[in-house]
């Protein structure tokens, strides 16, 4: 049903494409935002603590008989332990002379990160002024400690938000899926209900459709409906074309045979019988014609009813006996009884009239035509007749439209009456099988 149609890609795809980018690039900025601003608060406990150590060792420092004294306490220390047991470094300052520690540690103002001993270290360094008797004096702190502890601590929040970001991008992504379906389904559902349409269906949407569907659902009411007026003029223009064709036709006919009637010159009469011959193949090509299209545009809007098959095929056989009998042929219908089923009365009266006038056709004389309705196993006409068959290589394609049998040669006919046929059984949904019987003649058996 896409042959012919350009597609550039499916919509459900792009969409889906695009909430799960989406997706991804919220996860990825939420990492990152969530690990840096873990990382700043991570790093500002440090420097509380390391100010913290500073600022002890900065206040145990006093002047004592001109000579500065610092008593290190023992809690400027203990409170940079950590479970990476990371190491500390410090240096103190007397105006610019070491007084302890070491000696080649980086002096910085205020905090900042350094390479120390082969380790990236943290740095805090503040200042005191100390005023004695006739001393004054400053004295400068720095503390230094490893990051082991802090590296550790930004893995475990890393590895922690890399998780929390997967699981968030899985359910984003599940929740994309559930989207584009969700949004895609009224159109699934607008192409299920046009698809499950026949092709005389042309009856304008009547569902509920999103906003955003409706100028399509618009155009293609208005497309139905320009389809529907088209239709019905076609339609019109057959049973118009079906009754000014077989008229004149009808017509001509009578004409020719009253002349034929009144003219006595061999040459002349012969030339009417083929005039007649010629307006009977005419009527009989533009009637099936105008039959096959017929039943075209009805066997999607099929016009059922309830009736008796047995009932119709007598009727039948009452309006084609006085045609047998010109051929001295005998119409047998057999039944059990009533076989009420459900159908188009028009379409199965002209399927089941073209049957039994080909089996007329090609009946030989003072022959026997069977006509058989079984209702079980399932519903089926089966019309036999005691005349050549079909032609074994050919019976397969005899219902093709305009197929005709070697053995039709010199019988008036279309090739188109077992193509009529297959198309109304098609249309209620059964079969049409032609075969030879063992006896001789052919049967065709038209199912439901």
């Amino acid at each position: 049903m896409t042959e012919g149609v350009q597609v550039s890609g499916s919509l459900r795809t792009r969409l889906a494409i695009t909430l799960t980018g989406g997706a991804a690039v919220l996860a990825v900025l939420l990492f990152i935002v969530v690990r840096n601003y873990a990382a700043q608060i991570a790093q500002q406990g440090q420097d509380s603590i390391l100010s913290a150590s500073v600022t002890s060792i900065l206040d145990a420092a006093v002047i004592r008989d001109g000579v500065v004294e610092i008593d290190f306490p023992y809690a400027s220390f203990s409170m940079l332990s950590t479970p990476m047991d990371d190491r500390i470094f410090y240096a103190i300052y007397q105006d610019d002379t070491l007084l302890s520690g070491y000696g080649d540690l980086p002096r910085t103002s205020g905090t900042a990160t350094r390479a120390y001993q082969g380790s990236p270290v943290r740095l805090v360094t503040a200042s005191r002024v100390l005023i004695g008797a006739n001393v004054r004096t400053r004295i400068s702190v720095t503390v230094a400690q490893t990051q082991d502890a802090l590296s550790g601590t930004l893995s475990r929040i890393s590895r922690n938000v890399a998780l929390f970001g997967a699981g968030f991008f899985a359910l984003a992504t599940l929740l994309s899926i559930w989207a584009t379906a969700t949004t895609i389904e009224p159109l699934k559902r607008l192409t299920t209900s046009v698809t499950r349409r026949g092709p005389q269906d042309l009856s304008p949407v009547a569902k509920p459709v999103p906003l955003e569907m409706v100028p399509l659902v618009a155009s293609l009411n208005s497309l139905m409906a320009r389809l529907g007026q088209s239709l019905k003029q076609s339609e019109d223009f057959i049973a118009e074309a079906a009754h000014r064709v077989r008229t004149p036709l009808a017509t001509v006919r009578s004409y020719a045979e009253a002349t034929l009637q009144r003219v006595d010159r061999e040459e002349n009469r012969q030339a009417l019988r083929s005039m007649i011959r010629a307006i009977d193949e005419s009527s009989r090509a533009a009637g099936q014609l105008l039959d096959h299209a017929m039943i075209t545009f009805r066997a999607d809007h099929l016009e059922r009813d309830d009736l008796d098959l047995v009932d119709l095929l007598r009727e039948l056989v009452l309006r084609l006996t006085p045609v047998a009998e010109m051929k001295d042929i005998d119409l047998h219908l057999q039944a059990d009884g009533p076989v009420i089923i459900n159908g188009d009365p028009i379409l199965l009266q002209n399927a089941l009239r073209n049957l039994i006038d080909n089996a007329l056709k090609y009946a030989p004389g003072e022959s026997v035509i069977t006509i058989r309705v079984d209702a079980q196993p399932r519903v089926q006409v089966e019309i036999r007749d005691q005349g050549p068959g079909f032609p074994p290589d050919e019976i397969d394609g005899l219902t093709g439209r305009f197929s005709r049998g070697r053995n039709a040669a010199g019988t008036i006919g279309s090739g188109l009456g077992l193509t009529i046929a297959q198309d109304v059984a098609a249309a209620h949904g059964g079969t049409l099988a032609l075969s030879n019987l063992p006896e001789g003649g052919a049967c065709v058996t038209f199912s439901l």
